[in-house]
């Protein structure tokens, strides 16, 4: 088990909101003593996701995924998605599942999880992940952020903590979505940072958000910042509650721009914890 967290060490990225953003590449200072661990699973049981704190993602099967991804979601599977030695494993594998065993069957030929944390959400906070990523060519492997009560995308926004391209091993994104700026009217706002390692070592991949910025870090570093230039929603959608996605896609617009290599399958996303601070 591991011991519990200490906010001071472990959430030095809490930067404070009033630094320039040229001072990104610098170390944060120690957090303030008011937050509050309100959320957080830290996979110590073998078997299946916490049911309690997951659910399981399938909407999209029969018509097939967004960004024209080649993947089939599954729900509980556990080839897809477990638990096993104090980590959650969500696994991308190159198979065709039997429609008279999965009515939902699209005919992908690719299978994965995407998993979304269950509750009321959080509205702002700060938000860390621990994990060892993907790079096979055709993973899209991401973790992200939707809102609860989404109605419609981009205009109510998207916060994407963590995303890579097999196709570009070792390069990390932090990006928001808004109805202003977003990937399909190419206006999207993000930074990527350069992780060697990102595949086969664990990071800690971090966002804090508060009403008056999103911030991207990784293992308490500093890498991109959006700031609300209260202008309205279309520019900030970030004051409602979001909940947080895991999943791999497979191929897609982005993941699949250079082919699917399909001899590098399975592909796994590792997953230490999951930790949600909130301002008491």
């Amino acid at each position: 088990m591991r011991p519990a967290p200490l906010l001071a060490p472990l959430l030095a990225l809490l930067l404070t909101f009033a630094a320039p953003a040229a001072q990104a590449q610098t170390p944060s200072p120690p957090a303030p003593e008011t937050l509050r661990l309100v959320w957080a699973d830290e996979f110590e049981a073998d078997g299946p996701p916490d049911p309690a704190r997951w659910t399981f993602d399938t909407h999209a099967n029969p018509t097939g995924w967004y960004n024209n991804e080649a993947q089939y979601y599954s729900a509980a599977r556990p080839e897809n998605a477990r638990i096993e030695n104090g980590l959650l494993i969500l696994e991308a594998r190159r198979e065709t599942l039997d429609p008279a065993r999965f009515p939902d069957h699209g005919g992908q030929n690719y299978t994965s999880a995407r998993m979304v944390s269950r509750g009321a959400g959080w509205t702002y906070g700060v938000f860390e992940v621990r994990a060892r990523i993907p790079c096979g060519r055709g993973t899209w492997p991401a973790i992200w952020m939707l809102p609860v009560a989404l109605e419609s995308w981009p205009g109510d926004g998207e916060i994407d903590i963590m995303e890579h391209v097999g196709h570009r091993p070792g390069v990390v994104h932090g990006t928001v979505h808004t109805g202003a700026y977003n990937h399909v009217a190419k206006t999207q706002r993000g930074a990527e940072i350069a992780v060697p390692d990102a595949c086969d070592a664990f990071h800690r991949y971090q966002v804090r958000w508060t009403p008056e910025a999103v911030v991207f870090a990784l293992d308490d570093v500093d890498y991109h910042r959006f700031d609300n230039e209260h202008t309205g929603k279309p520019a900030w959608p970030f004051d409602q509650p979001f909940q947080l996605i895991l999943n791999i896609a497979v191929g897609g617009d982005w993941g699949g721009a250079e082919g699917i290599d399909d001899a590098v399958f399975p592909q796994r996303m590792e997953v230490d914890w999951v930790r949600v601070w909130q301002v008491e």
